[in-house]
């Protein structure tokens, strides 16, 4: 599959068959995510693999209630992956600070797509999860408080094939050349 027909059959997938995932495919996954390129050569990421059926359902039950319901979807998932932000280096965040850019995130952004990427090779999908009780997450994960959950990811293999085509603007409402 070359590089353009992966990120076409990329998507966010919200349904998971009952198949585990080998910790080897997982390992793939992150090793994509740990290739990725940051800012000063930064870094700033730590993958916490949630894989565990009885952990996994306390950390989904916590994170996704109340108002963060609307991806309760994600307790079906095999794996949740939570992303833990680290600390930049000095002259990244010096840089970020100056140009107001929170270049930690941006980092985070190209770890966490590498991974999808790489999950969606492997016959995985996968959902980014932005919308979640981080004080929930860090607490049951043992996350000391000075960390950032920014991201979470599930992942599993679809249970069925994509319920709709994907949508997209036209590459000329998204470009322009000088």
């Amino acid at each position: 599959m070359s590089f353009l027909e992966l990120v076409k059959a990329r998507r966010s997938v919200r349904k998971y068959a009952r198949k585990p995932i080998p910790r080897e495919v997982i390992d793939k996954c992150l090793e994509a995510a740990r290739l990725a390129p940051s800012a000063c050569n930064s870094q700033p990421w730590y993958f916490i693999v949630v894989d565990d059926e009885k952990l996994k359902s306390e950390l989904t039950d916590k994170a996704f209630a109340g108002i963060y319901s609307i991806n309760s979807f994600a307790k079906k998932a095999p794996v949740i992956v939570a992303v833990v932000t680290e600390r930049s280096k000095y002259i990244a965040c010096v840089g970020g600070y100056i140009r107001g850019v929170g270049y930690s995130l941006i980092d985070i952004g190209i770890a966490c797509e590498h991974f999808i990427l790489q999950a969606q090779e492997e016959g995985l999908g996968t959902c980014w999860l932005g919308w979640f009780d981080e004080k929930q997450v860090k607490r049951i994960l043992g996350i000391p408080k000075d960390k950032k959950v920014d991201v979470m990811i599930s992942a599993g293999y679809p249970e069925g094939p994509p319920a709709r085509e994907k949508t997209r603007k036209s590459l000329n409402e998204i470009r322009r050349f000088c």
